[in-house]
């Protein structure tokens, strides 16, 4: 007899095909009709899904595994990494001493005409991987422009350098105090401001991401192009605005009203300035609109591990330059517990989620402080997310498991700033950063972010970090926290659909989920597989629809 179900749109056939579902897994075929997985199953059972209509792809070698899930990232930021100078070391940029970044600089002045009534920006300097191995300074700065004001972004996000004609723009002077929560790095005499600015004393000069979180709406259609494009191509189908403000939020929605994201995103706007009024009136989102919602608040405890600022509990090893008393030196926080504590329990009271920026183990033991004040356990299913908990010690892990934090590891970094952190805080801190695999042990569900635009949103590489560890220059940084290939991809996928109370509808390849997949050039567990990092995004598809294909 003719079959009586409907045809499906999409149907994929395949032998790696990684379900992230228990009840599914070892199925070599998948059926999509409209937004949805209506089958998954074999080849026999999927057969009669197939219609006249529908598109069949035979995927031979290749691998389908679910869309991956970005816990934590800057979407829109990295769309509008393309009107600044990129100023990354590689493999993301060419920047490796002073004199590189000043040349890639001028190159970007010179080719946009810009004029003094501009600002231009870079972003992504690094000093840990320039051949000085210090922040450039206004003297730097001033070399390639005295007249044009340049600002350049530290690649954390959590400092800048200014020339003297954007701090004079800018009206930072000698007689200019450090703001709360930041500080104005001065030069010998300890009063001239040397133009590098930490945490919030980069508030003090315009934004490099003016064209972001500023007024204007002109351009910013092409940005969030750019974004969704940056985003998709690694396979990503659902991204985070981790930090937004209130203009940002509104413009993507105005942007998302002409034309509706192809990817879902969750904002949360930063809540540190946030009164408890505020925070009492809050009200997030549960479903998207033309592809966005609100999905709780971001607080920010401290900076980062990378440029020295992630609060500690035991000194660093190594402290950043002009620091008054370096042995001691274990960073600050950038607001403080009893700020953050009545914040966090009015919203631990009303139910809204919130996720925390919290990089170093002081930071950390806040976010455990604040949910021990509110009296929250596991049990409350609160899902609280810990951003970046790089520092994270074995008694967190307990404390995670109890109070039901979930960890978002910033992995990333094992790569990127291995080699780095186990000067600023010696091997056995340094082996610790991201314990997967401990975490794994003890059952508490966690995440893995690339922070992005603090490092390129690359998946596949942020994979291979997570089962590899290796640092920059080949060590292995802490090996006994390596997690296996199939418990990263489950932290890219159905661990951050958890994250985001969303596993009913995503994180896998199950029928009656959204149709949120990505077709791999190989399978990381194919007996002839490259490094995870080497095998390419070929497509990817979210609700349904191709919004990406190399």
């Amino acid at each position: 007899p003719a079959s009586t179900i409907d045809p499906a749109d999409t149907v994929f056939l395949g032998d790696n095909i990684m379900t992230m579902d228990d009840s599914t897994e070892g199925s070599n075929a998948v059926a999509v009709r409209g937004d949805t997985i209506v089958a998954v199953g074999s080849r026999d059972a999927i057969a009669e899904y197939i219609g006249t209509g529908t598109r069949v792809i035979e995927l031979g070698d290749r691998a389908l595994v679910p869309g991956f899930i970005d816990s934590h990232g800057h979407a829109t930021f990295v769309g509008a990494m393309s009107t600044m100078v990129n100023l990354n070391p590689p493999p993301v940029g060419t920047t490796t001493d002073i004199a590189s970044l000043q040349a890639a600089i001028e190159q970007f002045i010179d080719e946009r005409n810009i004029t003094e009534d501009d600002w231009v920006y870079g972003f992504g300097y690094d000093d840990s991987n320039l051949a000085e191995g210090r922040h450039p300074t206004r003297h730097d700065l001033d070399a390639v422009s005295t007249e044009i004001p340049i600002v350049i972004t530290h690649v954390s996000g959590h400092l800048a350098s200014a020339n003297s004609r954007a701090l004079d723009r800018a009206g930072i002077t000698i007689e200019t105090a450090n703001p709360s929560g930041g500080v104005i790095r001065r030069e010998a005499d300890g009063k001239t401001p040397s133009g590098v600015l930490e945490e919030s004393a980069t508030y003090l000069i315009p934004s490099s991401l003016a064209s972001v979180s500023g007024d204007g709406i002109e351009g910013f259609d092409e940005i969030v192009a750019q974004a969704v494009d940056a985003h998709a191509s690694q396979g990503l189908t659902t991204v985070q605005e981790g930090g937004a403000n209130p203009k940002l939020i509104g413009k993507l929605r105005a942007v998302a009203e002409q034309s509706p994201l192809p990817i879902d995103l969750v904002a949360f706007p930063v809540g540190n300035g946030f009164s408890e009024e505020d925070l009492q009136s809050f009200e997030y989102e549960t479903s998207y609109v033309n592809g966005i919602r609100i999905g709780g608040v971001k607080f920010m405890l401290d900076g980062s591990p990378q440029g020295r600022t992630a609060f500690m509990r035991e000194p660093y090893n190594e402290a950043p330059e002009g620091v008054e008393h370096p042995k001691h030196y274990i960073a600050y926080p950038v607001i403080q517990l009893e700020d953050y504590q009545p914040k966090a329990k009015a919203l631990l009271d009303k139910r809204v989620p919130f996720i925390t920026h919290a990089n170093g183990d002081a930071a950390i033991d806040m976010v455990v402080a604040a949910h021990d004040y509110a009296g929250i356990d596991a049990s409350d299913d609160r899902r609280s997310v810990v951003i970046h908990a790089q520092l994270t010690r074995p008694d967190h892990l307990v404390d995670y498991k109890r109070l039901g934090l979930v960890p978002s590891y910033f992995v990333a970094h094992t790569f990127f700033w291995g080699d780095w952190h186990r000067v600023s805080f010696g091997d056995e801190r340094a082996s610790h950063i991201s314990p997967l695999q401990s975490t794994q042990e003890l059952g508490i569900p966690y995440t893995v972010h690339n922070d992005s635009p603090v490092v390129p949103p690359n998946m596949m590489r942020l994979w291979w970090t997570g089962v590899e560890r290796q640092t920059r220059s080949g060590y292995v940084l802490g090996e006994d926290q390596r997690a296996s290939v199939r418990d990263v991809l489950y932290a890219m996928t159905q661990g951050g659909a958890y994250q985001y109370f969303e596993e009913d509808i995503k994180g896998s390849i199950t029928p009656g989920k959204q149709a949120d997949l990505v077709v791999l050039e190989q399978s990381p567990l194919a007996a002839d597989a490259k490094p995870i990092k080497d095998i390419a995004v070929l497509q990817t598809w979210a609700r349904g629809q191709k919004v990406f294909q190399k």
